[in-house]
């Protein structure tokens, strides 16, 4: 990506700025990602929270209940409800950014479609795609790049060891 990729909510409150492009796309057929946005599936890219740059607004924070017990943090427009980006289990480094927010929405299609043994019975993948009946091997999927940066981000958040 050579140029930051800008999005937003549906009523404009909230402005952000992607400054590189995702380590990878999830298209979610989960029934949680169905109930949370009221849609067949969520487009996810997984990006760094330190390359979401919010431009104007500010978010709310929601948390949702999971069956792990993990706490799922979704930030949302106050205004207009838009679902932005969550954060699975409070990391705080990490975003699954809702690329459907992005203005240019097409710009990432998905790497991977995962929970499909959920996935409605009429919406039909692309051939060749990769599919999954639940979850994934990270170590196995992403490209070297994508791991590299991901551990990069992990370290980050670890801070220095201490003796």
């Amino acid at each position: 990506m050579r140029e930051a990729i800008e999005g937003g909510c549906f009523c404009g409150r909230i402005r952000y700025r992607l400054k590189r492009r995702p380590m990878f796309v999830h298209c979610c057929h989960c029934r949680d990602c169905q109930r949370q946005l009221g849609s067949a599936f969520a487009i996810n890219g997984i990006v760094e929270a330190e390359n979401l740059e919010i431009l104007a607004g500010e978010p709310v924070m929601v948390t949702l209940p999971t069956d792990s017990g993990r706490p799922h943090d979704v930030y949302r427009c106050v205004d207009c409800q838009s679902s932005l980006w969550s954060d699975y289990g409070r990391r705080k480094w990490l975003a699954f950014l809702r690329l459907a927010t992005l203005d240019r929405p097409s710009a990432f299609p998905p790497d991977v479609h995962i929970y499909t043994r959920s996935k409605l019975d009429w919406v039909s993948l692309p051939a060749g795609a990769r599919v999954f009946d639940a979850y994934y091997d990270v170590q196995a999927e992403w490209p070297k790049e994508s791991l590299a940066r991901l551990n990069e981000a992990r370290a980050k958040a670890k801070g220095p060891a201490r003796p």
